[in-house]
């Protein structure tokens, strides 16, 4: 009898000693948290034919956007494509199959199916949401989570998660009030979701709300910043507040800090500070 997840999906090659360490990595990616590569990397040890566990471990290498990212996750997928599995989780395989190959748009039309399909698949949620974003796919942004958020409740895990995106989504689409009364929402259940703390942040930066901005992310920094992938960009977003009140200094305090002081290499890193260190130093020639 195969196993199932904590919203009700099975899970072929799935253990009783390697589904705690899967559901804790699905969570860590929710959260932008931790380290769910050894968390993942931990399931795929105790059960070497986990399928969802490669996947996984595929998504977490491809959406870094790192280029060594790229064989480890086509490893995975290799692991994965040697077992006989379902059809959700042969959709996965076929998202990751193209994502490995560079081909995001018919990655992202796949995880549509799976998530239609299999509205509770968290996962496929996520990372389809991931690959509209790097896309610039606004309405997909929003549609994607639409169609799966009436399926639903605060009864289930995760759904911090989906009203996070559905608030990015939103926001990316222009609906500010709605977008930023479902991300305060998701961060009332969830402190530590960072999706849905940037997702308030872009709303305030749209609405020119650069004080409220301000104390929005000052407040609470410590649930955000602490052990998360997500930090250095809202870092980025706090620093561009600062930046467009004329606060130079403090963007370079902040800049000299959380967002470059460790001299990061990942590449998204690398983006948000050379972005914020040209922006202001334009903003120091222009006065």
């Amino acid at each position: 009898m195969r196993l199932t997840d904590m919203r009700g999906l099975e899970l072929t090659g799935a253990s009783g000693l390697s589904l705690p360490h899967y559901e804790t990595a699905v969570r860590q990616l929710t959260l932008f948290a931790g380290d769910p590569v050894s968390t993942v990397n931990a399931a795929v040890a105790e059960s070497p034919d986990f399928v969802m566990s490669h996947a996984l471990k595929a998504y977490l290498h491809l959406l870094g956007t790192e280029p060594d990212g790229v064989p480890v996750a086509y490893e995975a997928f290799e692991a994965a494509n040697r077992v006989p599995c379902n059809d959700r989780e042969r959709g996965h395989l076929a998202a990751i199959c193209h994502l490995v190959s560079g081909r995001w748009h018919a990655a992202s039309r796949v995880l549509e199916d799976v998530a239609i399909a299999n509205p509770h698949d968290l996962l496929a949620i996520q990372a389809g949401h991931q690959i509209d974003f790097f896309r610039g796919d606004s309405r997909m942004l929003r549609d994607r989570i639409a169609r799966a958020l009436p399926f639903w409740s605060k009864q289930i895990p995760g759904y911090h998660a989906l009203l996070g995106m559905y608030a990015f989504g939103l926001e990316e689409m222009g609906d500010y009030a709605e977008a930023e009364k479902r991300g305060r929402a998701a961060v009332a259940i969830e402190p530590r979701d960072s999706w849905a703390q940037h997702a308030v942040a872009h709303v305030m930066e749209m609405q020119g709300r650069q004080r409220d901005g301000i104390a929005w992310m000052e407040s609470s920094a410590e649930s955000w910043s602490s052990d998360n992938f997500f930090a250095v960009h809202n870092w980025w977003h706090l620093a561009l507040y600062y930046l467009e009140l004329g606060e130079v200094q403090k963007v370079l305090s902040l800049f000299d800090g959380p967002i470059f002081g460790a001299r990061s290499n990942v590449v998204l890193e690398l983006v948000d500070a050379s972005a914020m260190l040209a922006a202001a130093s334009a903003r120091n020639r222009c006065g």
